[in-house]
């Protein structure tokens, strides 16, 4: 990538020296004169947001599929909420809130329709030909398929910006390290702390609030959800301080100090570490052998509690087993579909099928980018006009 070698004035909060300072970025794959307005990150953050692909979570499914109105998350709420976090513990860490909130807002930026049931789907129909993961799918997205700019392909985002998102879930291994979408990011080092707080923001936040929804769609029972320790200690409280509240305040004010806890936990368990590590700067952080940012041992072991009931009760429960089971079918189908009637493509991405009839690689993978790039809606609408009787429009 080349190098930022232009600089200019900005009114920024002060950073710790082990942030990730915007003058210190490796720059973009093309390079491009600096905006007067904004630093790198914040441009950065500005394109992932005005993208096509960001725009499209908010008809995907985050547990619940969104098919009609409702107060649950969807995969943008959800994002926001893992963005807004990010913020504020960027902001309390002395680290730069730019680029902790755009690696937050794009961190889910491959997911396909249906959430991880149609993520399984599609890896399933592509075994043969390389496999679907939504975090490869995210580097397609922003390094090629999301392409608003005559000069490119992709969003041109910055080294950094690149590597927070790719390294979300840590350190690039295996094959995937090999990719050309990832090798360049120096796969096996560390990501900057602005990332790692995206990473565990995005933790906190699903968690919390996958509960609240299970709760407010009745898909969970209060009685049952007593179980978890942290949630019985801040209900207790809760009805100490209000014993007269109505029940679904309750719980409302119950999650929220689940989370400010957690946050509280976060901030000060990772302050700790990163004295105690001795890093100075960036690249410290990306040398050392673990990540910085975390919750103490005692708040791991509630997120590893709560993360176990909503698995067994909330992810496995029938009815959105029975979404999963829908979802699974109608992206199979799709995938057979265009696999096998590559004319029954939008002419737009019929456009991008490989010229050679027989590279069925090149073939699964535009098809892979169609449908992943579908929404819950449009996916459906796709499934009902192939396979609808005859007629139907």
């Amino acid at each position: 990538m080349n190098s930022t070698a232009q600089k200019f004035d900005l009114q920024e909060a002060p950073l710790k020296t082990y942030a990730q300072r915007w003058q210190d970025s490796k720059g973009r794959t093309h390079d491009e004169p600096l905006a007067d307005d904004r630093t790198p990150y914040q441009r950065d953050r500005d394109r992932v947001m005005f993208s096509d692909a960001f725009r499209r979570l908010q008809y995907k499914r985050q547990v619940f599929m969104n098919t009609e109105e409702g107060d649950f998350r969807t995969r943008l709420t959800h994002t926001l909420e893992v963005a807004q976090l990010s913020r504020s513990v960027c902001r309390n860490l002395g680290l730069d809130e730019s680029l902790g909130e755009t690696c937050a807002l794009a961190h889910d930026i491959g997911h396909p329709p249906f959430g991880h049931a149609g993520e399984d789907a599609l890896n399933d129909c592509m075994e043969n030909f390389g496999g679907f993961d939504h975090n490869i799918q995210a580097m397609r997205i922003l390094q090629k398929l999301e392409s608003p700019y005559v000069a490119f392909d992709g969003l041109n985002l910055t080294w950094e910006t690149v590597e927070g998102i790719a390294k979300h879930n840590g350190p690039i291994m295996g094959d995937v390290a090999e990719n050309p979408l990832f090798s360049f990011l120096e796969p096996a080092r560390q990501t900057s702390l602005e990332a790692q707080v995206g990473a565990e923001c995005d933790e906190l936040a699903y968690k919390h609030h996958d509960l609240d929804d299970g709760l407010s769609t009745e898909k969970l029972h209060l009685d049952d959800v007593m179980e978890i320790m942290a949630f019985r200690r801040a209900w207790e409280e809760v009805n100490a301080t209000y014993p007269r509240a109505p029940r679904d305040r309750l719980v409302k004010e119950t999650i929220r100090r689940m989370v400010k806890r957690q946050v509280r936990d976060l901030l000060t368990a990772t302050q700790s570490r990163i004295h105690q590590s001795g890093v100075q700067t960036a690249e410290d952080v990306r040398a050392h052998k673990e990540m910085l940012v975390g919750f103490s041992e005692s708040m791991e072991a509630e997120g590893k509690e709560l993360k176990s009931f909503l698995m067994e009760n909330l992810y496995r429960h029938t009815s959105v087993n029975r979404y999963n089971f829908q979802a699974h079918k109608m992206v199979r189908s799709l995938f057979e579909a265009f696999m096998n009637h590559r004319k029954m493509l939008p002419p737009h991405w019929r456009a991008r099928l490989p010229q050679d009839a027989n590279d069925d690689h090149g073939k699964a993978r535009v098809v892979s980018d169609y449908i992943s790039s579908l929404t819950d809606r449009s996916a459906m609408r796709e499934y009902e006009r192939l396979f609808a009787p005859l007629g139907w429009e």
